[in-house]
């Protein structure tokens, strides 16, 4: 009896040591290698795109600091060339000899001049904004002086010094005024 209780034990012994591998076993080992290989190959695949976007991220954020600084540098170009030919003709005629038969012709030209001054500046934006006998605005107007009057509804402009303007909507510069007051009696 003991000697068939030592068989059964070594049987239950072998049968505990023996490796049970079940049937497609092998194929499954072969599947979850392949499924790994796949998810390296995945995270390969994502982390050279993300390596890509973000050199191509860094090459867009270069060139839009350049861009901005040539902007900043270069941007008013533009401006400068058509007040350059402004400038070109008030030198000429500067150069010209004014005589007494000349005085109304010369006038002429400097008020053509003014007048493409005033052009090249509305081209690019620039506004007078008209201020005599307008209402004062603290947000245009900057109130120099003021004046007794009844030529100009009281609190409305009667002078003006330095005319305000406009780039677009914004104020780039304030105008220097005389405001209208009521006459003493």
């Amino acid at each position: 009896m003991t000697d068939d209780k030592n068989v059964k034990q070594d049987d239950a012994t072998a049968e505990t040591n023996a490796t049970v591998t079940p049937i497609g076993a092998e194929g499954t080992t072969q599947n979850k290698k392949s499924e790994l290989e796949t998810a390296q190959e995945d995270v390969q695949k994502w982390k050279n795109e993300y390596l890509y976007l973000r050199a191509e991220f860094d090459n867009f954020k270069k060139h839009t600091i350049k861009e901005r600084s040539d902007l900043l540098k270069f941007g008013a170009e533009r401006v400068a060339r058509d007040i350059l030919e402004v400038m070109d003709n008030f030198e000429r005629a500067l150069q010209t000899k004014v005589t007494p038969e000349t005085l109304n012709t010369y006038k002429t030209g400097v008020e053509m001049t003014a007048k493409d001054l005033k052009e090249a500046l509305t081209k690019h934006g620039i506004q007078e904004v008209p201020s005599e006998n307008q209402p004062f605005n603290p947000q245009l107007h900057e109130a120099i002086s003021s004046e007794p009057t009844t030529q100009v509804a009281e609190g409305h402009i009667t002078k003006v010094f330095k005319k305000p303007y406009k780039l677009h909507d914004k104020v780039i510069r304030m105008g220097q005024v005389v405001v209208a007051t009521a006459p003493k009696a």
